[in-house]
C-alpha cells in the first residue's frame, strides 16, 4: 500500500503536494461543477440545433489541440484544493467562476466546430476572418474601438488571430439571451455573426469531417509534477525586465533629505501591493501575476535607489496606481513595459 492509499493527496501539505505528478491525483470531470458546466454547453448547442458535442478532457490549459475537435480544460478546476493552489501561484483562477468558465468553453467550442467540419477551409470563412494558417504572434496590437470584431474575452482577443476571431464570434453567437443582432447593429462584426449563423444552419445533421481522437489524454500535458507545471507557467508569463527609468521613479519619489518623509517607497509599495494589483488588473484586464512581477521590480529598484515618499505628495495611492496602470497599458499594446517619451 502506497502513501496515496493511506493518506489522500488533498490532505498533504502544499510543499509535499507540489512534488506529486498531476496524473497521480487521478482527477475526473465526473461529479464536479465542471461536469454541469459542460452539460450546459451541450444544452446550448442542442438549442441551436447542433448535434456535435465536443468531448472535454482535463489538461494543463484551456485549448483545443490543433486539428482535434475536443476541448482541454485546466485540471485545477476539477478540485477546490487545486484551485486554491492555482490562486496562490498565479493570483487568479482562469475559469474559476461559472460565468468565466462558460465564456471560455464557448470560445473553445468554436475552435472544436471549426476543426470538426473544416470550416476554416471555406473561402468565405477566409474572406471574413483571414487565413487560419497565419502565424500566431507573441503579442498583438489591438484596436479597442474597432467595430470589425466582437467583444467576448478580455483584451480584444478576437483581434489576435483569424482562428480566435472565429472562435470569439462563435461564442457570442452561442451565448444564450445574447441579442447579437441588436448589440452589433451597425458593426462590421455583424457580417461575421450572420455568417456564423448561416454556417451553423448549413451543418445541421451533417457528418463530421474530422472526428475526435479516442486517446485525448495524450494531449493533456499532465504527466509532470505540479512543481514543474508552475515553474513552466510562471516562466511563460515572465517578461523582460521593464525599463524602470530612474527619472520616472525620482519624479514619483525622492532621495533628497529635505523632501523625503519617513516612509521608504519600497515599504509603501510592499504594504499597498495587495490593494494596487487587483485595481490595476480590473482596469487593464491584465493578469495579476504579470502586474505582481512589475510591482516586485518596482520595489527592488526603489530600494536600490533608496527612495522615499515625498512629504508634500498628495493622493499617493492615485499617483502610484496611475503610473503602474500606464506601464501595464503600454505593455498590452507593445508587449513591453516602457515609459512614455
Amino acid at each position: 500500500m502506497g502513501s496515496m492509499d493511506t493518506k489522500p493527496w488533498y490532505r498533504l501539505k502544499e510543499d509535499e503536494l507540489i512534488h506529486k505528478r498531476i496524473t497521480e491525483f487521478k482527477l475526473e470531470i465526473q461529479g464536479t461543477p465542471v461536469e454541469s458546466y459542460i452539460t450546459q454547453l451541450y444544452s446550448e448547442l442542442e438549442a441551436q440545433g447542433l448535434s456535435f458535442k465536443p468531448p472535454c478532457f482535463l489538461a494543463d490549459e484551456w485549448f483545443c489541440p490543433v486539428g482535434v475537435p475536443a476541448i482541454g480544460i485546466p485540471f485545477y478546476l476539477a478540485h477546490s484544493r487545486l484551485k486554491k493552489i492555482e490562486n496562490n501561484y498565479m493570483l487568479e483562477v482562469e475559469g474559476g467562476t461559472k460565468t468565466e468558465f462558460m465564456k471560455l468553453i464557448r470560445h473553445e467550442a468554436g475552435h472544436a466546430y471549426s476543426y470538426a467540419y473544416n470550416l476554416y477551409k471555406k473561402w468565405k470563412w477566409r474572406r471574413l476572418f483571414g487565413s487560419a494558417s497565419q502565424e500566431y504572434l507573441d503579442t498583438y496590437r489591438p484596436r479597442p474601438y474597432s467595430k470589425s470584431f466582437v467583444l467576448h474575452l478580455d483584451n480584444w482577443y478576437a483581434q489576435s488571430h483569424p482562428d480566435e476571431d472565429f472562435a470569439e464570434t462563435f461564442a457570442v453567437w452561442l451565448t444564450p439571451k445574447m441579442k447579437w443582432k441588436t448589440k452589433y447593429r451597425g458593426w462590421k462584426a455583424l457580417e461575421k455573426l450572420e455568417y456564423v449563423d448561416e454556417l451553423m444552419n448549413s451543418i445541421k445533421g451533417k457528418d463530421l469531417k474530422r472526428k475526435p481522437e479516442e486517446n485525448l489524454v495524450s494531449h493533456s500535458g499532465l504527466n509532470i509534477k505540479l512543481k514543474t507545471y508552475y515553474k513552466r507557467k510562471t516562466k511563460e508569463y515572465e517578461q523582460d525586465s521593464p525599463d524602470f527609468f530612474d527619472k520616472d521613479l525620482k519624479r514619483l519619489f525622492t532621495d533628497l533629505l529635505e523632501e523625503k518623509s519617513n516612509l521608504k517607497a519600497s515599504h509603501y509599495l510592499k504594504k499597498y501591493r495587495r490593494k494596487i494589483t487587483p485595481s490595476v488588473s480590473f482596469w487593464t484586464k491584465e493578469k495579476k501575476y504579470i502586474i505582481q512581477q512589475l510591482m516586485d521590480n518596482l520595489i527592488a529598484r526603489t530600494d536600490q535607489l533608496n527612495l522615499y515618499i515625498r512629504k508634500d505628495m498628495a493622493d499617493i495611492d492615485i499617483n502610484i496606481t496611475s503610473y503602474i496602470t500606464t506601464l501595464v497599458t503600454t505593455y498590452l499594446f507593445t508587449g513591453k513595459f516602457k515609459r512614455s517619451k
